[in-house]
């Protein structure tokens, strides 16, 4: 102490600072470049909680379907399905809870699960990706006559209607509770 009065710690060296652990997000539908929720992977990118990693496949094959609304979903069904094309993320714990908050993980919209990916350069990497709830995964796969896709390209998302713009009396589980039984 001077002169009676507490010194600051000092900051530490910029060397030091420890940056916050990332986690690597397989993203493979509206969060990817070009869609309607990459907007969100944008702001995190420019407050610093996501980096674009790269180009990504699924290692093993897993079901990719849409539901409602061209909404997509991928199962948790390995073995069955595409290996899948997406983006690869490294996404702060800060940035992975808004992404939570998107995909409804509170809600038991999707469950982040693990996944692992090989990347363009052929290294394969554990991820983690929303699938589609385990409570409603297996009725999606049997309505979409078990039957998905490599890719959520424009193709396949076309007629995707955004959240904002779907019916509102219904809550989304709801919705997928409706697109199940008339299939």
């Amino acid at each position: 102490m001077v002169g009676g009065a507490a010194q600051p710690a000092p900051e530490p060296a910029p060397e030091k600072k420890r940056t916050a652990p990332r986690t690597l997000v397989f993203t493979y539908g509206t969060l990817k470049r070009g869609f309607s929720n990459h907007g969100l992977l944008q702001d995190l990118a420019r407050d610093g909680d996501a980096t674009f990693v790269g180009a990504a496949t699924t290692a093993q094959r897993l079901p990719l379907v849409c539901g409602p609304y061209r909404v997509p979903f991928l199962l948790h069904l390995p073995g069955a399905g595409h290996r899948v094309s997406g983006e690869l993320y490294a996404v702060t714990p800060r940035g992975l809870a808004r992404l939570d908050d998107l995909e409804g993980v509170s809600r038991a919209h999707y469950e982040r699960l693990p996944v692992s990916v090989l990347l363009a350069e052929g290294a394969q990497v554990d991820a983690v990706a929303y699938y589609a709830h385990h409570a409603y995964a297996a009725d999606l796969w049997a309505s979409s006559g078990e039957k998905g896709y490599p890719e959520y390209s424009p193709a396949v998302s076309a007629g995707y209607i955004r959240r904002k713009d779907r019916p509102q009396q219904l809550t989304f589980l709801e919705q997928i509770r409706v697109f199940v039984s008339s299939q």
